[in-house]
């Protein structure tokens, strides 16, 4: 292919596409950029495995140090396992992708990511997601496409397309809409507690330029010359896939009738019809057509019963009114809480039940120093809010190796982090670093928005000051042809079998976090509005049974939970805290077991268990930093003797000398006529010399001086 520019500009922002310079091999690729940062995004098709049955789609972000002039951190200097970011990334461009590829595609697809130039004004995400439509375009892969993504802002009242990192730090919305011809394919969003018809009036203005640069693709397209392969589906004998409807078509709608609200025991009974079809079938001559058939498909059965009960559980929904557990369209399931659950050197626990799902979310409070620090291309540098989220196999009755943490349980503890974000207290009113581990213990559906309800319940047990609870509830729907319904907080099922999985969290307030998916090629702003709001009332009855447990932040955290001091220090005195090669600070934390951080401000904080080792450390601290003047009267004590003085400690990790001449208002022969190592005694700062020493007299000190300092000492 040759060498081919264009541009694309709206909302004041340029998008530049560059193909036929870059990756000859793959099957499409583009280079995109807006500003100076610039994502490389490749697609290639192989030939289909023996045996596979579903869409092996991998989707790949990955970032280059060397794209922001940086050599990577660590032993090895270069880039290892992606940074949790990337794989957010992965996952924002791998789910309005895939539900446009034709359902009986199966071969390999490969979709590559490379930001490969970056500047600090233009994130690469939402670059990356159109990139991606159209390297796949450019590949010349079935594809129901054009997609693109854009991010919306809220800078005041105005919303702005594709706003820089720093308008998204300062505005109350970042917001990214993914869609196609059909509609809106994908939401990803965190907001500062915004009404439901505001984030709805984003949603709608995002999707308008995102058909834009749908546009501009079908452009681009007709100026190379490509057209959009839509190739025929693969002829299919329905020989076999008939034989299992007849037998399973009349049991499922049975069970599935039952209203059965045990998901064990409905995937029970499900199980034994599908059973009971596999031994007719293991029955039939080997010759008989439907024998031959199941023989070379082994997973015709699984697949065509799916197939069967998807159907009846969706047209029982659409002809209905009525889900597979007798609930109506708009009805959450029984919610039961508890906080407190753990033995209590945890920080604090929050138990939180929705049906057969349950969650336990367990607090952990940290210093600052256990922030996380971040080594990726993008601006924050550490991370003092930690949400991680664990679904073990046993939560939904399974045995399998244990990993460590996959791609979707990144992605859900982000989702649940970005939930909780917006009313965490300011790092100047509580500086404490958040760690929060939402373990998935049962499933049947939503169990990222049971932990951020979890999470929830567990920070105010820990005594967090949050400025509001948040709760969460997920919107299933179901559409058949102009038939829709809106179901609220759906279940594995409806999950499994349904179009869309969209996840709403916020306060009483108004939405802090979205996430919508998509299994079908897109849904007009109507329907989402619909679940928008249909969504609010879901989460303050699940608020109100939270509330109900525990109605605000404790007024005391945990006794093991550390105790953090704060204070402000002179930025040029950091120096002498840390003392050199850090000999003074390390002298401080053995003298008082406290540990303290410095940030380059001057912020110290002090934390310990024992909040008298904090204070300690804190005096000292202050008494180290301490601007002193001349005529200044303290309490101290003799620490050390030599033939011409006393060095006496005045103020914690402060010393000065007393000459032997002011130690008495006549002639003294011996300093230790006078005093002796460990004695009590009043001295006022006679002179500061240009050597920073500290020059003390016990001369010229007044009774009420003297009174004043002994009192002080006391105190501190």
């Amino acid at each position: 292919m040759e060498e081919f520019e264009k541009s694309i500009s709206f909302d004041g922002r340029d998008i530049r596409l560059k193909v036929g310079l870059f990756a000859p091999q793959a099957g499409g690729a583009v280079l995109i950029q807006s500003e100076d940062t610039a994502v490389l995004v490749a697609a290639t098709r192989a030939t289909a495995r023996e045996g596979i049955d579903f869409l092996p789609l991998l989707v790949d972000y990955e970032e280059r140090m060397y794209a922001a002039g940086r050599i990577p951190g660590g032993f090895l200097r270069r880039e290892g396992r992606p940074p949790e970011k990337a794989t957010l990334i992965s996952r924002l461009i791998d789910r309005p992708l895939r539900p446009l590829f034709p359902s009986w595609l199966r071969d390999d697809i490969q979709v590559v990511a490379t930001t490969v130039s970056m500047d600090e004004r233009v994130p690469p995400d939402v670059l990356a997601v159109t990139g991606a439509s159209i390297a796949v375009l450019l590949a010349k892969i079935p594809f129901n496409g054009p997609m693109a993504a854009v991010r919306v802002g809220l800078v005041g009242d105005d919303f702005i397309i594709n706003p820089t990192y720093k308008e998204v730090e300062e505005g109350d919305l970042d917001l990214v809409v993914a869609g196609s011809p059909e509609g809106i394919i994908m939401v990803e969003a965190g907001a500062n507690q915004l009404p439901e018809q505001d984030m709805i009036e984003a949603i709608d203005f995002g999707y308008e330029a995102v058909r834009d640069l749908i546009q501009a693709q079908r452009e681009l397209m007709k100026e190379l010359g490509i057209e959009q392969v839509m190739e025929e589906p693969p002829v299919v004998d329905t020989t076999l896939e008939n034989f299992i409807r007849e037998r399973a078509t009349g049991p499922v709608k049975e069970i599935l009738g039952r209203f059965e609200k045990d998901k064990n025991v409905r995937d029970a009974a499900l199980d034994q019809v599908k059973e009971s079809i596999a031994t007719e079938i293991a029955q039939l001559p080997e010759e008989d057509p439907v024998k031959v058939a199941a023989s070379a498909n082994e997973k015709a059965l699984d697949n065509v019963f799916k197939d069967v009960t998807k159907k009846l559980m969706r047209r029982q929904v659409i002809e209905d009114n009525v889900r597979v557990d007798g609930r109506k369209l708009d009805e959450v399931r029984p919610i039961s809480c508890r906080v407190g659950v753990l033995p209590r050197r945890v920080h604090g626990s929050g138990l939180f039940n929705r049906g057969q799902t349950q969650v336990l979310s367990a607090v952990t409070l940290g210093t600052p120093g256990e922030a996380q620090e971040l080594d990726d291309l993008h601006p924050d540098e550490e991370k003092r809010y930690l949400h991680h989220y664990n679904m073990p196999p046993y939560s939904v009755g399974e045995t399998k190796p244990m990993r460590s943490p996959g791609r979707r349980e990144i992605g859900h503890g982000a989702l649940a982090e970005r939930a909780l974000v917006p009313v965490l207290p300011r790092k100047e009113d509580f500086p404490y670093v958040i760690r929060v581990v939402s373990e998935v213990l049962s499933s049947n559906g939503s169990t990222s928005m049971g932990s951020v309800s979890g999470s929830t319940l567990a920070l105010m047990d820990a005594g967090v000051p949050i400025t509001k609870p948040v709760s969460g509830a997920a919107m299933g729907l179901i559409k058949e042809g102009d038939e829709v319904r809106v179901l609220t907080d759906i279940q594995g099922i409806e999950d499994f079998l349904g179009d869309m999985d969209f996840k709403v969290a916020g306060t009483d307030t108004g939405i802090t976090a979205l996430q919508l998916d998509m299994k079908i090629n897109g849904l007009p702003i109507e329907i989402i509005a619909q679940a928008i709001n249909q969504a609010k009332p879901a989460r303050l009855h699940i608020l109100s049974k939270m509330l109900e447990t525990i109605s605000k932040p404790r007024s005391e955290m945990s006794p093991y939970a550390p105790r953090l001091l704060t204070i402000k220090i002179d930025p040029e005195m950091i120096g002498m805290i840390i003392g050199p090669g850090g000999k003074t600070i390390k002298g401080i934390t053995e003298e008082t077991g406290a540990k303290i951080d410095i940030e380059d401000d001057g912020t110290v904080t002090i934390s310990s268990i024992d909040g008298e080792s904090a204070k300690r450390a804190r005096a000292i601290i202050q008494g180290m930093t301490r601007k002193l003047n001349a005529g200044d009267v303290y309490a101290g004590r003799v620490t050390r003797i030599i033939p011409i003085g006393a060095f006496v400690e005045f103020l914690p990790g402060k010393e000065g000398m007393i000459h032997i001449s002011q130690l008495a208002d006549y002639r003294v022969g011996k300093v230790e006529d006078e005093v002796s190592v460990g004695d009590e005694v009043i001295v006022k700062v006679r002179e500061i010399d240009s050597r920073g020493r500290i020059n003390l007299t016990r001369l010229g000190i007044h009774p009420d001086e003297a009174a004043a300092a002994r009192q002080a000492a006391a105190i501190n």
